[in-house]
């Protein structure tokens, strides 16, 4: 089915812009009492769970959710406004993030009552962390290869395999996870895979990190053995867990943090040139503005497909691909621009130490929430071309 494009432009409310002085100074206090550097990424504080707790006590997570589960009714805008600033402060949001972005979200729409009422209230304090678990070894970003088996027991299923590229297992409480119960028919390769809630530090799970050429460890393998989850650990329809996959990922991969995670760079750029560039730092910072600003036109347009009720899976993977690409390459084309700055900018050991770690890091942005090739099979498949 050909889906119909939309980036309608959205303006953000007033509400928002008031929200938005409310976290800058939130940030600006946190900042200001050393709970993190914003000018330093590749800090080891990146899991602060008193930070966490903070945010959560102004009511900055799980804004989106019903009061009864401990959100705040607010608007995905609003959501918005607070996951930009907090990802252009370089804040510590490692514990929440994931949580508050997607796993919430899914528990709302397919986790009984109970459990709703025990996790999502934890979540919006700043208790807990979640992971994914969807990639898999030898199966890349095709999620439908998966090979972990969830095999039917008394009271539940027994869990045997592996996942891989699981960001923050190491310190998560739980997983959002995606297992086979049955086997893909000739029809429809996507059925057979189940959503589970894991509750991890338990017995049959090894956590193993996974090191990144920049000394972080922030990507894991997951082993499964025989390990037991309950059935009312089950997430929506046994099989049809692809429908739901499908439907997370657009809160996934269209946020600004698909096109800031790299922005540091850009803004030390700019305090280095000062307020008198020459005519090839002006163009080039230029240009870079301009497809930063156009990226985040899209992005705020899909948050607003988000807050209208809509599922907009086809115009959140354009702007992960277009936004991880360009912070991808961000790097790069900075580097190129700082050989003409001069070597009297007070801030230039600082760009340079931050250039090493973003142009290490960036491998890495075009393969987490899904590969480019990956991404770009959705959008031609929603455009009718495949």
């Amino acid at each position: 089915m050909t889906a119909a494009l939309r980036f309608d432009p959205i303006r953000l409310p007033e509400k928002c812009e008031q929200l938005r002085k409310e976290v800058r100074a939130f940030l600006a206090e946190e900042i200001a009492a050393g709970t993190f550097d914003p000018h330093k990424p590749n800090r080891e504080d990146t899991d602060a769970p008193e930070f966490s707790r903070r945010v959560g006590a102004k009511g900055w997570l799980g804004m989106t959710w019903p009061k009864k589960y401990g959100g705040q009714e607010r608007s995905f805008l609003e959501r918005y406004v607070v996951t930009e600033e907090m990802r252009v402060a370089n804040a510590p949001t490692r514990r929440f993030f994931v949580a508050d972005r997607q796993s919430g979200p899914v528990l709302l729409k397919y986790a009984p009552e109970h459990i709703k009422m025990d996790i999502l209230p934890r979540i919006c304090r700043g208790e807990i962390c979640f992971a994914i678990g969807m990639s898999e070894p030898n199966s890349g970003s095709d999620l439908f290869a998966a090979k972990t088996r969830a095999t039917k027991t008394d009271g539940g299923y027994l869990i045997n395999g592996t996942k891989i590229w699981t960001s923050s297992a190491h310190i998560a409480d739980y997983m959002i996870a995606i297992f086979r119960t049955s086997q893909p028919t000739k029809e429809n390769r996507r059925h057979g895979l189940t959503q589970f809630l894991v509750k991890m530090k338990q017995p049959g799970i090894k956590v193993n990190p996974i090191g990144q050429i920049t000394g972080q460890y922030e990507f894991n393998e997951v082993v499964f053995t025989d390990f037991f989850v309950p059935h009312d650990h089950v997430l929506g329809e046994v099989d049809g867990a692809w429908k739901q996959a499908t439907s997370e990922l657009a809160y996934e991969r269209s946020g600004p943090e698909r096109f800031l995670e790299t922005y540091y760079v850009l803004t030390e750029l700019v305090r280095a040139v000062g307020p008198n560039p020459d005519t090839r730092s002006a163009e080039g910072i230029g240009r870079l503005v301009a497809q930063l600003h156009t990226m985040r036109r899209m992005s705020v347009s899909v948050a607003g497909m988000l807050q209208a009720g809509k599922e907009p899976v086809v115009e959140a993977s354009i702007v992960k691909d277009i936004g991880t690409v360009w912070e991808q390459q961000l790097p790069h084309r900075v580097r190129d621009l700082a050989a003409f700055v001069e070597e009297t900018a007070t801030n230039r050991e600082t760009l340079e130490r931050q250039l090493d770690f973003a142009i290490k890091t960036a491998p890495k942005l075009t393969i987490q929430g899904g590969t480019t090739e990956v991404l770009r099979g959705i959008i031609a498949r929603g455009l009718g071309l495949r």
